[in-house]
């Protein structure tokens, strides 16, 4: 499975990462609900389970995603701090996004 994001998520994940509410645990992206033919997602801290694939990011974050969910598969998570500040999670070859 593919993930792509963008240097200030990388940031903020690591961020996220360093709280003691993450301690063992790593960045899981998972779908919050379908709407039609898009997904909306969402980021928690986990551990991996029997389904997951630990994808390794190029920003040296590794992201859990459950294999089975094929929404999960080429997600794009990126960081904006203007405007709407927070994670935007897409998945360009799905259609659909979600502002976190």
């Amino acid at each position: 499975m593919k993930v792509k994001i963008n240097r200030n998520a990388a940031k903020e994940l690591k961020k996220m990462l360093e709280t003691e509410e993450a301690q063992g645990k790593m960045i899981r992206i998972f779908v919050t609900h379908m709407h039609g033919d898009h997904a909306h997602y969402g980021i928690d801290f986990d551990t991996p389970k029997e389904h997951d694939e630990i994808v390794k990011t190029d920003k040296g974050i590794d992201i859990l995603l459950d294999t089975r969910e094929e929404f999960l598969d080429g997600i794009w998570i990126q960081y904006f701090y203007v405007d709407n500040e927070g994670f935007v999670i897409t998945n360009p070859s799905k259609g659909g996004h979600h502002h976190h």
